[in-house]
C-alpha cells in the first residue's frame, strides 16, 4: 500500500554503477531540455522562462509519483500547441492574463488527471484509438510547422509571401535555415550529442558578435535567474473557467496519450505499466507546473527515447537532468538571452517534422479502409478547425466509437462446415457442404449482450423460416465469453422457440462462466430438446452416430491445406478445430 502511494519508495537501491549510468543520461537529457523548453514556451505563447520552470519541479514530482521511472516530463510541442489553441481569443499571447490562464490550465488538467488516477479510471485512454491519435498528431505537427516556418525563414508571417510583400530579414533567415539544417543533419548522426545546446549557444555567440539584436533581429531577451516562486494564481471569473473546460478535457486526454506512448518505450518488455499511478504522477506534475507559474507539462517521447538510449536505468536520471537544467538557469541565462528567435523556431521545427508520416495512412488504408477514412477526416477536421483543435479529435473519437458500435451491432455469425483438413470453417467462404443434412451449424463470434442478441436470434429464426425441414440446430459457443441479462433472455427465448418447433438444440463448448450465468437466469441445459457437449469432437461423434453426418471431402490440392494450416497436407489433425 505504501509503495502504491509513494512509488519512489520502490526505486532500486542506488549503487555506484546505477548512479553513474543515470548521471550520464541525466547530463545528456538536461543539456537538451533548456533550449527545447524555451522554444516550446514560445510555441505556447508563454514567456521563455516558463518553459524552464516547467522542466524543474514538475519533472521531479513526476519522477517521484509516476509509474514509468525513465519517462522525461516537461514541455512538449503538442501540449504547447493545445495551450496556444485553448487561449487564443481569451488573451494576448505573452500577456499577464495569458500566463494566468495557462497556469489555470495546468492546475485544472492536473487536478483532473489526479482524480482520474485516484479513481482508477486509467482505462479512459481507450476512448481514443491509435488511428485517431496518429491523424491528430500529424495534423498538429502540420500546424506547428505552419506557426514556426515564418520565423525560421525570417519573415513576419507566411501571408507576406502570398501577397507579394515579403520582407525578408537576411540575418534571421540565415540563423533559422542554418540552425535547421545543422540540427537535422546531426539528429541521426549523433543522437546522444547535445547538438541543440551547441547550436543554441553558438548562435548566441554569433548573435552577440554581429550585433544581431541591434540590427533589428528578435532574440529571447533577458531571463530571470533563480528558482521559480511558488504561488497560487488569482481565481478568474466563472465564465472564463467555463471556456477552459473543454481544453482541460482535451489536454488531459492528449497528454495521457503522450504519456502512454513514452511509457511503452520505457517499460517495453516489462509487462505493462500502471496507468492509474502514472495519471497520479502526471496530475501532480501539472499542478506543480501551475504553482510555478508555468503551463501544462507532459511526457516527451523524444527525450524519453534519448534518456533510455543514453543508458538511464532509474528515475535518478530525471533528478540529475533537473540538476543540469537548474545549473544552466543559474549560470547560462545571460547567454540564452542572446539566442535569436529563428533558432528557437528551428528547434521546434526539427522536433515535429519527423511526426509527419504519410506512409502510416497508406498502411492503415491497406489494413482497414473505414479506419483510414476516420483518420483522414480527423486530420482534415483538425487543420480546418485551427486554432481550435478540439473539433478534430472530438470528431475522430465520435466516428471511431460509432464504428465500434456498428460493428458490435452486426456480429459475425458463421455457418460452419467440415473442411478437408478436419477443421470446422466458414462453409460459405470455403464452399463446403453442410455439416449434416437438415442441420444448421453456426458459430457466434461475439459476446452475447444487448447489442448482439438480436443478431443471434435472427440468424437462427431466419434460417428456420427459409428451411422448415431443419431437424437440428448446432451452436459452437466457444467464442461466446460473456453475456448480459438481454443476452440471457435471448438465449432462453431461442431455446423456447426451438422447443416449440420441436427442433433439437445442440450446444458445444459453453464456457463455465457463461453456463453459470445461463443457469442463474433459469436455463435448463439437459432436456429432451437441449444437449450440451464439452468439445467439438464430442458433438461430431454424436452427429455421426445420429447419421447423415458429412464426411470430409477429399483434398483437392495438398497445397490448400498446407497453406491454410501452415503445415504439410498429410499431417493428421487430432480432431475438428474451429477456424475461419
Amino acid at each position: 500500500m505504501t509503495g502504491r502511494l509513494f512509488p519512489f519508495l520502490r526505486w532500486p537501491r542506488p549503487t555506484g554503477g546505477l548512479l553513474r549510468a543515470d548521471l550520464r543520461a541525466g547530463i545528456v537529457v538536461g543539456l537538451m531540455v533548456v533550449p527545447q523548453s524555451v522554444a516550446y514556451a514560445a510555441l505556447a505563447g508563454m514567456p521563455p522562462i516558463t518553459g524552464v520552470y516547467a522542466s524543474l519541479l514538475p519533472s521531479v514530482v513526476a519522477a517521484l509519483f509516476g509509474a514509468a521511472p525513465r519517462v522525461a516530463v516537461g514541455p512538449t510541442a503538442l501540449t504547447c500547441l493545445l495551450v496556444y489553441s485553448a487561449l487564443s481569443g481569451l488573451a494576448s499571447p505573452g500577456s499577464a492574463h495569458w500566463v494566468e490562464l495557462a497556469v489555470w490550465l495546468a492546475l485544472t488538467t492536473g487536478a483532473l488527471q489526479l482524480v482520474l488516477g485516484m479513481a482508477r479510471l486509467g482505462w479512459i485512454i481507450r476512448l481514443v484509438n491509435s488511428p485517431v491519435m496518429m491523424a491528430f498528431t500529424q495534423a498538429a505537427a502540420v500546424l506547428i510547422i505552419g506557426t514556426q516556418l515564418a520565423a525560421v525563414l525570417g519573415l513576419p508571417s507566411l501571408a507576406t509571401v502570398f501577397d507579394g510583400a515579403a520582407a525578408w530579414h537576411l540575418p534571421s533567415t540565415l540563423f533559422g535555415v542554418g540552425s535547421f539544417l545543422l540540427l537535422w543533419a546531426a539528429r541521426k548522426a549523433w543522437p546522444t550529442f547535445p547538438t541543440v545546446l551547441v547550436v543554441v549557444l553558438g548562435s548566441a555567440a554569433i548573435s552577440h558578435g554581429l550585433g544581431y539584436a541591434q540590427a533589428g533581429g528578435a532574440v529571447i531577451g533577458e531571463l530571470p535567474q533563480g528558482f521559480p516562486a511558488l504561488q497560487w494564481p488569482a481565481v478568474p471569473p466563472l465564465e472564463t473557467l467555463g471556456h477552459l473546460l473543454a481544453p482541460t478535457l482535451i489536454i488531459a486526454l492528449v497528454s495521457f496519450l503522450e504519456v502512454a506512448s513514452a511509457a511503452r518505450t520505457d517499460l517495453a518488455g516489462a509487462g505493462g505499466w500502471r496507468k492509474d499511478q502514472e495519471l497520479v504522477g502526471q496530475g501532480l506534475a501539472k499542478i506543480a507546473a501551475g504553482l510555478c507559474g508555468a503551463f501544462p507539462t507532459s511526457a516527451s517521447f523524444s527525450r524519453t527515447a534519448l534518456n533510455i538510449f543514453a543508458g538511464a536505468r532509474s528515475a535518478w536520471a530525471s533528478v540529475f537532468a533537473v540538476g543540469v537544467v537548474l545549473l544552466m538557469l543559474l549560470f547560462c541565462a545571460p547567454v540564452l538571452a542572446l539566442v535569436p528567435r529563428p533558432v528557437l523556431a528551428s528547434v521546434v521545427l526539427v522536433a515535429v517534422v519527423g511526426l509527419i508520416k504519410p506512409r502510416q495512412f497508406q498502411a492503415l488504408w491497406r489494413f482497414s479502409r473505414v479506419e483510414a477514412c476516420i483518420a483522414l477526416l480527423t486530420f482534415v477536421a483538425t487543420i480546418a478547425t485551427a486554432p481550435n483543435l478540439y473539433g478534430g479529435i472530438a470528431l475522430g473519437m465520435l466516428l471511431s466509437l460509432a464504428h465500434f458500435h456498428v460493428r458490435r451491432l452486426h456480429p459475425r455469425v458463421v455457418e460452419v462446415g467440415l473442411h478437408p483438413d478436419g477443421s470446422l470453417r466458414d462453409r460459405h467462404h470455403w464452399a463446403l457442404p453442410p455439416l449434416q443434412a437438415h442441420t444448421h451449424a453456426i458459430r457466434f463470434d461475439a459476446a452475447l449482450d444487448f447489442a448482439t442478441s438480436a443478431a443471434f436470434v435472427d440468424a437462427i429464426a431466419r434460417h428456420l423460416d427459409h428451411h422448415p425441414d431443419t431437424r437440428r440446430v448446432c451452436l459452437f459457443a466457444g467464442s461466446i465469453n460473456w453475456l448480459d441479462a438481454t443476452g440471457a433472455e435471448s438465449f432462453l427465448a431461442t431455446t423456447h422457440m426451438l422447443r416449440q418447433r420441436q427442433v433439437p438444440f445442440c450446444i458445444c463448448g459453453l464456457k463455465t462462466v457463461v453456463l453459470a450465468q445461463l443457469t442463474t437466469a433459469g436455463w435448463q441445459p439437459e432436456s429432451h430438446w437441449v444437449r450440451t457437449f464439452s468439445t467439438e469432437a464430442e458433438l461430431m461423434a454424436y452427429l455421426q452416430s445420429a447419421g447423415d453426418c458429412a464426411q470430409p471431402a477429399p483434398l483437392q490440392a495438398e497445397a490448400l491445406a498446407g497453406t491454410v494450416r501452415g503445415q504439410p497436407a498429410h499431417v493428421a489433425s487430432p480432431g475438428p478445430v474451429l477456424s475461419r
